[in-house]
């Protein structure tokens, strides 16, 4: 809507031009002589071309030829676009000035690159008028600049940038509050997703790149800082087509992104060099480069199947299409805000298969905290402990009471744990030494416990040892002196944290796949729920029996 409220007050502005003479040319004569004010002096002689005036006054002459004026169109303005600080003659008559010509040894104090004036109504008819300008140019001498004219309903003239700037002033507050919200997201989230980092920041730079881009309308700039904000401008729009690709390259998953990136730098850097100082050519070519890369990437995740290439090409073809087809002072806003409506599009997309994958992290975690429980209240477990429990108490109370204590101590220690996702590593051996004691009651084989190495600072997922404890026991056979040690080892190098168990003894015949097997199942399903996929475990006999080991892989 606000679009198209924009469109309809651009086409009021530019409906019917006021000069028949669109474009016209001046002439320029260095020198300061008040008798070229004058409508009707001969300037046949003056030069279409300025040359370098260095802190000299110079002269413009421009004569412009008006249609009759409607009575709607009364007042007229004159907008003058033009480096420098003048005075405006129309026919003769002094309308205005912009800065301060050097006077006196004073030096120039600069005008503003656009300024308005209104032209007196006993001095508006048809046919030709000149427009002569007194100026100099200390600041820019060597810049050779072409003055614009624009001729119009005075308070059109004026009134015009404040509804252009009004409209951009609402897309940049969208922006301004999208960039914070999503830093906001990002500094407050535990996964720091670098896609929401990078959406953050697009939004933050086109906020300035709007602000920028209409700075002139909010304040008065002088024409010697005018090259300045241009250049910040094209700063800013260089970084921007540097991130929009990055972002589709982490939302589609682009294989060659690192070298499609590298190449994206060289070409804009590349364009940067060679078209420097035409602020505007380097902008659009930037975007070019923008549009061409983003439109690879998309491509590719629309190969790939990925979930919203379709929209996000279809954003981009109509980015093209109004680049094509607007002037390219609004054309690049609207594209851009086309664009960056996508990229919310992909990340809500994003967002809801993260909280897929969140809520059945949930599901998971509840799952194997009653795997946990369950794997210590199973009947068979009680009633082949029970049995022999009953049988200690009858044959020695007081080691019946130290069984009972044992078996106590281990269901107190698996109630406190099973509903956290990570324990003390402290922990973990305790269970594992309770639970050693209560099989030592149970079969009556002697377990020998050992560690070595242990950081106790460290916190891992709970009772993923104590499984491989249990498989130890399980698929072992005492060796002789009806012994079966167990050695677990802590290493920690610039990778990864190592756990390695050793189990020595004597395997028994293996049924089935021991890798995975439910034991195996449980850990793997923990160290996914805390690491995702940074982690290892290794399973494999050895000469003395059995060895595990888990990394935890450094992120």
């Amino acid at each position: 809507m606000y679009y198209l409220i924009f469109l309809l007050t651009l086409l009021d502005l530019l409906a019917i031009p006021v000069i028949r003479n669109e474009d016209p040319v001046p002439v320029y004569k260095t020198g300061d002589n008040m008798a070229w004010i004058s409508k009707n002096y001969n300037d046949k002689d003056w030069s279409e071309t300025r040359g370098n005036t260095s802190d000299k006054i110079f002269w413009s002459r421009t004569h412009v030829d008006l249609r009759p004026v409607e009575n709607e169109l009364i007042p007229l303005g004159l907008q003058i676009n033009s480096f420098g600080a003048f005075e405006v003659y129309w026919d003769g008559v002094l309308i205005g000035r912009n800065g301060q010509l050097p006077k006196n040894g004073n030096p120039e104090i600069p005008g503003t690159e656009c300024s308005y004036y209104r032209i007196p109504n006993h001095l508006i008819s048809p046919g030709l008028h000149t427009i002569a300008m007194r100026s100099s140019q200390s600041l820019y001498p060597d810049v050779q600049r072409s003055i614009g004219f624009t001729i119009n309903n005075y308070e059109t003239l004026l009134t015009y940038p404040l509804v252009t700037t009004a409209y951009m002033n609402l897309m940049a507050g969208a922006f301004l509050i999208a960039a914070v919200y999503y830093f906001f997201l990002y500094l407050n989230s535990k996964r720091k997703q670098k896609d929401i980092l990078i959406f953050a920041t697009i939004c933050l730079l086109f906020f300035t790149l709007l602000i920028m881009e209409y700075l002139k309308f909010h304040v008065k700039l002088p024409y010697s800082e005018f090259f300045l904000r241009l250049e910040i401008i094209g700063w800013l729009t260089f970084t921007n087509a540097l991130l929009v690709p990055w972002y589709f390259i982490i939302q589609f998953n682009f294989r060659y992104g690192k070298w499609l990136m590298l190449a994206l730098l060289l070409t804009l850097l590349g364009l940067y060099w060679f078209n420097y100082g035409h602020y505007d050519l380097t902008a659009r070519l930037y975007s070019l480069a923008m549009l061409i890369t983003a439109f690879i990437v998309v491509l590719n995740g629309i190969l790939q199947k990925e979930k919203g290439g379709f929209i996000a090409l279809a954003a981009l073809l109509a980015s093209a299409l109004v680049n094509r087809l607007v002037v390219y002072d609004y054309g690049l806003f609207i594209s851009f805000t086309i664009i960056v409506l996508s990229m919310l599009y992909l990340h809500s997309i994003r967002t809801s298969v993260i909280e897929a994958e969140h809520q059945n992290a949930v599901l998971l975690s509840s799952r194997l905290q009653l795997e946990l429980l369950k794997k210590n209240i199973q009947p068979h477990f009680l009633r082949n402990t029970l049995t022999s429990m009953m049988d200690w108490v009858e044959e020695s109370p007081k080691d019946g009471a130290r069984f009972i204590q044992a078996l106590a101590t281990e269901f107190d220690i698996m109630n406190e744990i099973s509903e956290q996702t990570l324990i003390p590593v402290t922990k973990e051996l305790e269970l594992c030494r309770q639970h050693l004691s209560v099989m030592g009651f149970r079969k009556e084989i002697n377990y020998i416990w050992e560690q070595k190495g242990i950081d106790e600072t460290q916190l891992i997922p709970p009772a993923i040892i104590h499984t491989l404890l249990e498989n130890g026991i399980t698929h072992s056979e005492p060796l002789s002196g009806n012994t079966i040690q167990f050695v677990l080892h802590y290493s920690l190098s610039k990778e990864a944290h190592q756990y390695t168990f050793e189990t020595f003894a004597k395997n028994r015949p293996i049924m089935t796949d021991r890798a995975g097997g439910n034991g195996f199942k449980y850990i793997k399903a923990r160290l996914t729920e805390s690491y995702g996929q940074n982690w290892k475990l290794t399973s494999g006999s050895t000469e003395n029996g059995w060895m595990s080991t888990i990394q935890i892989l450094k992120q």
